[in-house]
C-alpha cells in the first residue's frame, strides 16, 4: 500500500476473503477476533461492505448524480434531486457518498458492520435508526463504542467530529488506515478524476481540496489506545 490511488484502480493482491467481503490480512484477522469477542456477548458481528473499487464508487456516484438514487439530507430526509444545483447535489452526495478515489472502502480496511442475530441483510438499510436506540443494531453499535478498540477499530464518522455524516456502521482499521489517510494524496486524486467520466466534475474539480479536507481528512478522533502505537490522524 503506497500515496497513490492504486488500491482504489485495481484489485489489489493483499485482499482475502472475510465472511463474504474482501478485506486486506490484518484487518480479516482482527475482524474475525472480534466476531468472536462479539459473539461471546450474543451478536453475530457480520460485515455488508468492504474493499470497494474506484469503478463500483464511480457508479454509486453518477447514479446519485443522475438521480437514479435516493439523494438524503444530513437528518436522512428524502430530497428532490430536480431542486438542486449542481454545487448543492455535489454536497449533498458527499454527506453519504465518497468521490470515487477517495473512499475509505478502497483501503481494504474499512469495513460497514451489522448484527446478523437481529436483522436479515436484505432487509438492512445502513440508516442511523437502525442503530440508535430500540433499532435492531443498537445493541451492537453500544458495543463497538464500548469494544472496537480492543481490537484496533475505530468509527471515524461521528456527530460534529466529521465531515462525513455519522455512521455508526462503519468501522476503520486503525494500524493501516492511519497511515493511508496520512498518505492520501489530493493531487493524485484530481489527477485520476480528471481522467475518467465522472458526473459534477466542473463542480467537483475547483473545490477539490476542500472537499478532501472536509470529507476524507476530517474524522472523529482515533481513541487514545490506538493513538499510542499509530501517531495522530494524517
Amino acid at each position: 500500500m503506497n500515496n497513490d490511488l492504486s488500491p482504489a484502480l485495481t484489485e489489489p493482491s493483499w485482499l482475502t476473503p472475510c465472511f463474504g467481503v474482501q478485506l486486506s490480512k490484518a484487518c480479516a484477522q482482527a475482524f474475525s477476533t472480534m466476531k468472536t469477542s462479539a459473539a461471546s456477548d450474543g451478536i453475530d458481528l457480520m460485515p455488508c461492505s468492504g474493499y470497494r473499487s474506484f469503478e463500483r464508487q464511480l457508479t454509486i456516484w453518477n447514479n446519485k448524480a443522475r438521480g437514479l438514487r435516493p439523494l438524503l439530507d444530513a437528518n436522512e430526509q428524502p430530497l428532490n434531486y430536480c431542486d438542486l444545483t449542481d454545487d448543492e447535489l455535489v454536497d449533498t452526495i458527499l454527506l453519504w457518498s465518497a468521490l470515487p478515489g477517495a473512499s475509505r472502502h478502497h483501503w481494504g480496511c474499512d469495513v460497514d458492520v451489522y448484527d446478523a442475530a437481529t436483522l436479515d441483510v436484505k432487509q438492512l438499510q445502513l440508516v442511523q435508526s437502525e442503530y440508535n436506540a430500540g433499532g435492531p443494531c443498537a445493541k451492537l453499535s453500544e458495543w463497538l463504542a464500548q469494544h472496537a478498540h480492543e481490537f484496533g477499530f475505530f468509527l471515524p464518522f461521528q456527530q460534529g467530529l466529521s465531515g462525513v455524516s455519522p455512521e455508526p456502521w462503519h468501522i476503520s482499521y486503525a494500524p493501516e488506515s492511519t497511515l493511508l489517510l496520512r498518505q492520501f494524496s489530493s493531487h493524485a486524486l484530481y489527477q485520476v478524476l480528471s481522467q475518467h467520466d465522472i458526473c459534477l466534475k466542473a463542480a467537483i474539480l475547483p473545490k477539490l481540496e476542500h472537499i478532501v479536507a472536509h470529507y476524507v481528512r476530517k474524522i472523529a478522533p482515533i481513541p487514545a489506545s490506538l493513538r499510542l502505537n499509530n501517531g495522530p490522524n494524517g
